[in-house]
């Protein structure tokens, strides 16, 4: 007979050529509240508790799965983010932890506004509407976009990507947290020719910036099944997209609005010179909970 306390033994004997014991411990926690509805408490208590055959055929075949390196989000089909769930395919990023701090940052830096001209107080005088206007380049999943439009009252939010099968997924995530999002599948290197005169309170992306010297350490389950043009650039430019969405920021953002970026840890100064160097009088580089420099935000 196999209790839980034996199949967690198994996932942490099976699984530790890919992942550290911690982390092992975390994935067979999500696989038991997505499968049996355990939580971890109830793990904690229940450890002795015998499995049917139903319930140890489900956990193996996750099993069987997680030993290919497949990532557990895209085994479940969802990831958590920003309180939400979202559906993740191999054409879109994973949502990650330090994405979430990024909304977070912007949450906090424009939600009191709202609520403060919701309620007819106004303490910013510049901001003239309550219809905040943003704009997620490269959104993937569309985890920024929605979270931003689900939390910022009455925002009008347009969100970009060059993947129509990565578009195809955030759609479905839109509506699937019952926001109201504006895709548009295009190259935003090539902004210039698409854009005219759209004015944005927020600017915002995280876009590819790991180093093909970077990606020789990363682990399998990422090189193996998550989209690499979302991830990876060129060691000769490895700030290109920060470059062109820095030059789109300098024309598109309204006056009083705020640039966002997630960054590359080891590229934070070279990102915030070359940020101020794009004309920004106001750059300043975040650090993630870890205490890694994982944030920039900007003011003309």
């Amino acid at each position: 007979m196999e209790t839980l306390g034996s199949i967690q033994q198994q996932f942490l004997q099976e699984l530790s050529s890919l992942y550290e014991q911690d982390e092992i411990k975390s994935i067979f926690q999500i696989v038991l509240l997505d499968r049996l509805g355990i939580s971890k408490a109830k793990f904690l208590l229940e450890k002795d508790m015998v499995l049917d055959a139903q319930q140890f055929h489900s956990l193996q075949q996750v099993l069987s799965q997680l030993k290919s390196a497949k990532p557990v989000q895209h085994i479940l089909g969802k990831a958590p983010f920003y309180g939400m769930d979202f559906l993740v395919t191999e054409d879109t990023l994973i949502p990650r932890p330090e994405t979430e701090e990024l909304v977070d940052l912007i949450v906090k830096d424009f939600q009191f506004i709202a609520k403060d001209l919701q309620s007819g107080i106004k303490k910013i005088p510049a901001r003239e509407s309550v219809n905040l206007q943003i704009i997620d380049i490269g959104t993937g999943s569309g985890c920024i976009a929605i979270a931003l439009q689900k939390n910022l009252f009455h925002a009008q939010t347009m969100a970009v990507d060059l993947s129509p099968e990565a578009i195809a997924v955030a759609k479905e995530n839109a509506v699937k947290n019952g926001v109201d999002i504006n895709f548009r599948c295009l190259d935003i290197l090539e902004w210039e020719i698409v854009f005219q005169e759209e004015q944005f309170d927020i600017i915002v992306s995280n876009p590819p910036y790991i180093t093909q010297e970077e990606k020789k350490e990363m682990h399998a389950n990422v090189l193996q099944f998550e989209p690499h043009s979302a991830l990876f650039v060129e060691d000769e430019a490895p700030l290109l997209f920060y470059d062109h969405i820095s030059s789109f920021a300098r024309k598109h953002l309204k006056a009083d609005g705020v640039l966002y970026f997630e960054i590359n840890q080891y590229l934070a100064k070279e990102t915030q010179e070359m940020t101020f160097k794009k004309g920004f009088s106001e750059v300043w580089v975040i650090n993630d909970l870890n205490g890694v420099p994982r944030m920039i935000k900007a003011k003309k």
